[in-house]
């Protein structure tokens, strides 16, 4: 794998303003419409004749000469049935597969990131496909030249036969220079005497194999590049095998161009890396100087797929994503970071973006991602490994996948409703266990101040009667002020000044069958400062040598908010078993479960113990941070007294949530919260956002996600002010009162902000809301187990049900599924106090929860209606008729919420 790794970082400590307005998403390095590599393939072959190939004994892979060369994936059809629709097929004549070198620069500050190509070089014009064949075990041995260079290993779960497309990526010759080979000019006239340029040719191997009955795997291998003869039969070399070429040199002169770097001021704390080593740039067809032909030739470290869409199929998924559901015509980076203070939301991202390099973010930066999708066309795919990569969707009639590096690995995933393609995902990349009964049977109460503050609000709850589940203790470890509010010691042991009588007050909401939880994350800080403090865990880590390193070999600090931090390297296994027993500390004393925050601020150039590159390390770390919490938490569970408890019933248990990930992080988190939203009604960053970020992530193989409610980030400076209204919070509690977990947050300011302990109605709203949640604590239960086993998500997206309805397709954060039998329809506007809601196609009746109004009986086609929600009474439907809706009414009643 060519790396990405940085070969320099400089940090920049100038100005304190910056650019309010920064670059969108970059650009590819090769834009997908402006002269497209094309297709070719030897006419006299027997590629001249559409054929099929098996890919294992249920799919097949047809080849079609016309018109210029076609090759497309679909399930071979039952007996006697129809053709099946292609899962994947290329654009006639256009090249599926290219690629680059390019040099990247890439911008960092406080866990925001953007990478920006160079001039791409050694970029290919022509795809020029050899053979494809298929190879069944009895001939796999036969074939062995051709399989070790598409890197196969057979297996006794391989599901043969196998297919190799193998051929050559070519450059473009320029009409106006002679070939140095044969001395002939672009149109075979002969040059006199004037040495020409050599093409450039490699071989690439394109490997399709049967995983599961719904999946097929696809690996793409690019060998090294060689300068050829301009005017050599490209079907003849280099050879369709193993072999890898060499780079010849010939003695030509370049022109001496560099790379011009942004004439951005580095602002503080921005560090600026080049993600390849520093060379000079040239033509893209040119080979390395001969002077320096010693040196280890450039590679390719980009990869492109390019293929067939249409301009009707809207594309879903991506991870957790917060301002948009559907993706065509957009360009989508996958890359873990924060998610931005504001998002495009003004003037919020204008001043987060002026103090705080790209602080803002913008629509497509999220925790998050995921490099997967699925189409209203039944179409998915997901990449494999942790590359950087981009999905460019912004022309009409193809895709193009940007990936950063020189293989791919990935699979194609055959369906026939989103659901089916959702099953097959996460039945590869990982599902949540069932979460303990107890975290979903009423309100986790998050609360700051210590133990005379908890006890107090605890008492007003009891007076309210509010269903509590868990009281979320996130400042245990003792608070700290600093420049955005209230922010807690990262050094995880409890503050027994804060918290006097900290195992009493556990012990006595334990006995009140109420659990505690808290707070950590990945990061720790020095503690000189604390004068309390009775272990320097960031000393031990230093000590022990498993903090992540910079390229100094120290532990590399980072700029968080107000204090620098540094990271525990989980690619190192005693980071792994050192981390595990400071969780066992917290749970001796009693805690069930824990906020597992951050995760997703690894640097770009760090140095890992693993020794891998840093940027792709840095879309794993998400998943390493989930594992060593989840190992842990079933470590306990398997050794504890209280694993028989929790085989008994699922009472018992720990429970963390995160909200960083990746594509695979649901094999190893137990749940998902949306990290930081604004106190805000905007649509990017706020109310808004947190039910798209639900949505989205539950199409995206994350089924088990809820939000803080009433939003986290406050700002209350004089000019600038973003303080949570009476109203939102009323607003939100209704929202989350439908999602998995129901839990509060006071915010990044408490004071500044509306809680739910503010007045009486809050109190008692809060109280309605928590009935609410408890009332349909037997479907959550289903849910839940259903999550686990399927992957399918609590609060769906409509499209997971009612794929063919177009309005539903372009929902985005007004209406969602819990389940399938309850529809809400959320009230996300200040002063509204009724909303329009959808009823789709196909769906049935729905009875109104509050007045037991019919809607959609006898109805023909899809119908809006508006209806009224004033606060206290949101707007929920049950399908008529529903054995859970009836039960739901029943328990709503029961509870005296109806």
């Amino acid at each position: 794998m060519a790396s990405a790794a940085p070969s320099k970082t400089a940090k920049k400590h100038h100005a304190r303003l910056n650019n309010p307005f920064p670059r969108a998403v970059p650009a590819a390095a090769i834009r997908n419409g402006d002269a497209a590599p094309r297709l070719s393939f030897a006419p006299a072959s027997k590629l001249a004749h559409a054929h099929d190939f098996p890919v294992g004994t249920r799919f097949r892979l047809r080849w079609d000469p016309f018109p210029g060369g076609q090759v497309s994936l679909s399930r071979v059809p039952s007996c006697g049935g129809a053709a099946r629709r292609a899962m994947w097929e290329s654009v006639p004549g256009v090249a599926f597969l290219s690629a680059a070198s390019a040099a990247t620069e890439a911008d960092e500050c406080r866990g925001s990131f953007a990478l920006r190509d160079g001039r791409a070089r050694l970029v290919p014009h022509r795809q020029h496909v050899d053979k494809i064949r298929a190879f069944y075990r009895c001939d796999a041995e036969a074939g062995a030249d051709l399989l070790r260079g598409a890197a196969f290993q057979a297996s006794d779960a391989t599901r043969f036969p196998v297919l190799v497309i193998t051929g050559l990526l070519s450059a473009k010759q320029s009409s106006s220079a002679p070939c140095s080979c044969c001395g002939l000019r672009s149109g075979g006239r002969r040059a006199r005497g004037a040495a020409g340029r050599p093409a450039l040719s490699a071989r690439y191997w394109i490997l399709l194999e049967e995983k599961t009955d719904t999946q097929v795997a696809f690996s793409v291998k690019i060998g090294d590049y060689q300068w050829t003869c301009a005017h050599a039969d490209p079907a003849r070399s280099p050879p369709a095998t193993a072999t890898t070429t060499t780079t010849t040199t010939p003695r030509i002169h370049r022109p001496s161009l560099r790379l011009r770097l942004s004439a951005r001021v580095q602002r503080p704390t921005s560090k600026k890396m080049r993600l390849v080593p520093s060379r000079e740039e040239t033509s893209p067809l040119l080979p390395p100087e001969p002077e320096r032909a010693e040196a280890r030739p450039e590679e390719f470290n980009r990869v492109f797929l390019t293929y067939a869409s249409s301009r009707d199929e809207r594309f879903y998924g991506f991870g957790e994503q917060f301002s948009r559901v559907e993706f065509k015509g957009k360009r989508v980076p996958v890359l873990v970071q924060e998610q931005g203070i504001g998002r495009g939301d003004q003037p919020i991202t204008f001043a987060a973006n002026l103090v705080s390099y790209r602080s803002g973010g913008n629509w497509s930066t999220t925790y998050a991602p995921s490099p997967f999708y699925m189409t209203s066309k039944m179409r998915s795919l997901y990449l494999e490994g942790y590359d950087y990569s981009i999905f460019d969707l912004t022309k009409p009639d193809r895709v193009q996948i940007q990936i950063y590096g020189n293989s791919v690995q990935g699979r194609i995933l055959d369906g026939d409703s989103p659901t089916q393609l959702l099953i097959s995902y996460t039945e590869s990349t990982g599902r949540p266990p069932v979460l303990p009964r107890w975290i979903t049977s009423g309100a986790v109460v998050g609360m700051q101040g210590g133990t005379d503050t908890v006890r107090r609000v605890w008492k007003q709850l009891q007076d309210y009667d509010v269903p509590v589940s868990a009281f979320w203790l996130q400042d245990w470890v003792g608070q700290r002020k600093t420049a955005i509010g209230s922010q807690l010691w990262w050094n995880w042991e409890v503050d027994d000044a804060h918290y006097h009588g900290w195992k009493d007050l556990v012990g006595d909401l334990r006995r009140s069958g109420i659990r505690t939880m808290i707070y950590c994350n990945p990061c720790l800080v020095p503690m000189h400062q604390k004068p309390n403090t009775k272990r320097h865990l960031f000393e031990e880590a230093k000590k022990l040598g498993i903090l992540v390193k910079d390229e100094a070999g120290e532990p590399y600090m980072m700029p968080n908010t107000a204090f620098d931090v540094a990271m525990l390297d989980f690619t190192n296994p005693e980071a792994h078993a050192w981390f595990k027993k400071i969780l066992r500390g917290m749970v001796d004393d009693g805690v069930s479960g824990w906020m597992a925050d951050f995760g997703e601020g690894l640097p770009l150039d760090a140095r890992m113990h693993s020794g891998e590159d840093p940027v792709a390390a840095h879309n794993r770390y998400p998943e390493l941070w989930a594992r060593v919490n989840r190992e842990f938490a079933d470590e306990w569970r398997a050794g504890s007294v209280a694993a028989t408890a929790e085989e008994a019933g699922g009472e018992d248990g720990l429970v963390f949530f995160v909200r960083s990930g990746f594509r695979e992080s649901s094999r190893w988190a137990m749940l998902f919260w949306e990290g930081d939203q604004m106190v805000s009604w905007q649509a990017n960053d706020g109310i808004k956002s947190s039910v798209v970020g639900l949505l989205s992530g539950g199409l995206s193989g994350f089924p088990l996600n809820h939000s803080d409610a009433g939003g986290y980030c406050t700002v209350d400076l004089p000019f600038l002010r973003y303080r949570r209204g009476e109203e939102l919070l009323l607003r939100w509690m209704e929202v989350n009162a439908f999602t998995v977990v129901f839990r509060t947050h006071e915010g990044n300011k408490p004071a500044s902000n509306c809680q739910f302990y503010s007045n009486s109605r809050t109190l008692a709203h809060f109280a309605r809301c928590a009935k609410l949640y408890k009332a349909w604590e037997f479907y959550r239960d289903e849910l839940v187990r259903e999550a686990a086993a399927a992957g399918l998500p609590v609060a769906r997206h409509l499209f997971l049900h009612y794929p063919a309805d177009e309005r539903v397709q372009a929902l985005t954060y007004q209406q969602f599924l819990v389940g399938t039998e309850m529809l809400v329809v959320p009230v996300l506007d200040k002063g509204r106090s009724a909303v329009t809601a959808y009823f789709p196609a196909s769906a049935g009746a729905w009875r109104h929860v509050w007045t037991g109004a019919g809607y959609g009986a006898g109805v023909q086609g899809g119908f809006e209606a508006e209806v009224q929600a004033p606060v206290g009474y949101p707007a929920v439907f049950v399908k008529a008729g529903s054995p859970v809706g009836e039960r739901f009414i029943s328990n709503l009643r029961d509870l005296k919420v109806l």
